[in-house]
Parts: structure tokens; sequence; C-alpha cells
């Protein structure tokens, strides 16, 4: 793990932009891990133990990028898993209804909420994703 560690937060790793790195307190990560963070200049933070729901809306978005578009598309590379993720942020922030917040969105574009004008479609990610607005009149 600590090697791991010591990939992600190289030159070029994953984690070179990272400002935290939450992670619960399984033995694989070790003080060595933390101490690798750290140096790294990212601060490591410990779930609390016994506290197994702190990752719940972690694990839901992760399961909602799986089943609405990783499951359903072959990518090759990291460029394409890029490009994948970075189509669905945007819509699930600027186009998807939340039912958390009343059905609304979050960072809704300006031609959300028209009420006049003909009803259009955009498509994302090949029309894998897909977000109806009114065309402003």
């Amino acid at each position: 793990m600590a090697q791991v560690a010591r990939n992600l937060t190289g030159w070029d790793g994953e984690l070179q932009n990272a400002k935290y790195l939450i992670h619960d307190r399984d033995t694989k990560y070790t003080a060595q891990v933390d101490t690798i963070m750290n140096t790294a200049g990212i601060k490591a933070l410990k779930l609390p133990a016994m506290s197994p729901n702190l990752n719940a809306y972690a694990e839901r978005w992760v399961k909602s990028v799986k089943v609405e578009i990783l499951d359903r598309q072959v990518l090759f590379g990291k460029k394409a898993l890029q490009y994948t993720l970075n189509e669905y942020i945007s819509h699930f922030h600027q186009e998807r209804n939340h039912q958390g917040l009343n059905n609304t969105i979050p960072f809704p574009a300006e031609k959300v909420g028209n009420c006049s004008g003909k009803v259009k479609t955009k498509e994302r990610l090949g029309g894998l994703l897909k977000y109806y607005y009114r065309q402003v009149a």
C-alpha cells in the first residue's frame, strides 16, 4: 500500500492536486501511508471508528456512475475515462434533478425554468445522458 501511495502522489500521480485523502480504519492504511500523504501535502483523514454510514453518500455516487455510465460503455484508456467522468459530473450538477433538493438542480443553466418555447433535447455521451429543456422563444 505504501508503494501505491508513492505512485499516486508522484509527479504524474492521480493525487498530485489533492488536498485531503479520506479513508477508513482498514489496516492497509498504515502510519507509513499517512506519512507519505502528509509529505506530499495531502492531509490524511481517518473516518471515526464504528461509523459505517459515513461513506453512504460517496458510495451511492460511485454506484450511480457505474450503473448510469460505466456499465454501458467500453472505455479504452485513462483519457476516455476522464472525459466520461467530466461529462457525467457536468450532467449531474447542471442538468439532472436531485430528489434530495426537492427535485431542483443544484447549479442550473440559464435556460432552465423557461415555461414557453419548443422542447429541445441535449445529449451527452452519445445519448446515454439526456436533458430536456425549452428553447427560448
